[in-house]
């Protein structure tokens, strides 16, 4: 079996991708090409089709070889990826290589500091990251503007910041692991990370 099945199943999809996709396509005003890679069952791909960007999308296991040439996107999107690999400045230096100049990469990873609990729930979690590391990585590797910031997985925040301390307080009540996703993603902090080449 494949870690996509294993992990994630092939229960139906459900409209978060949609959400996440317009949420980013609109914050940050993409438009003209994007890879999602690591793009998974393509979800968040599908999502920035329907947000009108020509997306294209790409999953690797083992040694990270891409396949573009230099300065093809506009845009390269990757969410729960970095963490799972040894090496992710590889990964990284490619990103750089195949975004157009004046391009923007966007990644989302697990924040180390909030998460180190469940953290090994995946086995697959290599390199943890946290606000100060993601920002070096792609600071080192020659990225520009770049901003990092803790980001909750649930849409309401994203119109509602301010109930953040609500749903900090229900990821308390839930210690152990769990399959819902209203409580996983109100205990899960990620990092949103965007850099210009």
């Amino acid at each position: 079996m494949s870690y996509l099945s294993t992990i994630y199943g092939s229960k139906p999809f459900t409209d978060y991708p949609s959400k996440l996709t317009r949420y980013l396509t609109d914050r940050y005003s993409l438009k003209g090409t994007l890879l999602d890679l690591g793009c998974g069952r393509g979800e968040f791909l599908e999502g920035f089709k329907k947000c009108g960007l020509e997306a294209w999308g790409l999953n690797f296991e083992g040694e990270i070889k891409l396949c573009y040439s230099n300065n093809t996107f506009d845009t390269v999107f990757s969410k729960s990826v970095l963490e799972h690999l040894y090496y992710p400045e590889k990964i990284v230096k490619e990103i750089y290589r195949i975004l157009k100049p004046g391009g923007l990469c966007i990644t989302m990873v697990p924040d180390w500091e909030a998460n180190y609990k469940i953290y090994p729930e995946d086995y697959t979690h290599r390199t943890p990251f946290m606000a100060s590391s993601l920002r070096d990585i792609f600071l080192i590797h020659g990225f520009k503007d770049v901003k990092v910031e803790k980001f909750r997985q649930l849409p309401f925040l994203w119109k509602w910041p301010w109930l953040w301390p609500v749903c900090w307080g229900a990821s308390l009540l839930y210690r152990s692991s769990t399959k819902n996703k209203m409580i996983k993603f109100s205990k899960e902090i990620m990092l949103l990370g965007s850099a210009k080449k």
